[in-house]
């Protein structure tokens, strides 16, 4: 039995869902998002409450029961307050800059890593060390956020790197003298 499946979802004043078909839309004061269901699905709309029924009690149903539930949570969320994740860049000469609409990361490497701006995403730089990432798509966001943090992610012995806001490096002790 699936417990994110089974909650119901309040639709918030402001955001309007259309179903047709698999396609589920999703209308908001911040943007609009459209995504494919799987088709055994059932999507409703009774009251301003939206639910998610699967047709039966086989594995794959029940898989998808809660992941169609989550999906629709987030775009719902997504469209009335949006995402954000902050980034935090550690070292010395690591750095941030934004040039138009490129993001320049000096990260220790022999050149500069240019991000390009990517439609939906809006990145800023509050500081030199400091790098925010927001939009309505909350995959998105997270996969922007993932890909600056691996240009150069924290090492264990100093934790230097790029880092998320209030991530916990786990430090190791180095080599000790005799």
């Amino acid at each position: 039995m699936s417990r994110v499946g089974l909650k119901l979802l309040q639709i918030p004043e402001g955001v309007e869902i259309t179903i047709d078909g698999n396609e589920v839309s999703v209308k908001g004061p911040k943007g609009e998002l459209t995504r494919t269901i799987h088709p055994d699905m059932n999507v409703k709309i009774e009251d301003n409450v939206l639910s998610v029924e699967r047709p039966s009690d086989n594995k794959e149903h029940r898989s998808l029961h809660g992941t169609t539930r989550s999906l629709i949570g987030n775009m719902v969320e997504g469209v009335s307050k949006g995402y954000e994740k902050s980034l935090e860049i550690q070292g010395v000469g690591y750095r941030a800059v934004k040039q138009g609409d490129k993001i320049v990361v000096n990260a220790g490497y022999s050149h500069p890593v240019e991000i390009e701006k990517r439609e939906g995403i809006e990145i800023e730089v509050p500081s030199q060390t400091k790098i925010t990432i927001k939009g309505i798509d909350k995959e998105l966001v997270g996969a922007v956020a993932a890909n600056i943090r691996a240009i150069r992610p924290p090492e264990p012995y100093k934790g230097k790197g790029i880092r998320y806001e209030g991530e916990v490096v786990r430090r190791k002790e180095g080599k000790t003298a005799k």
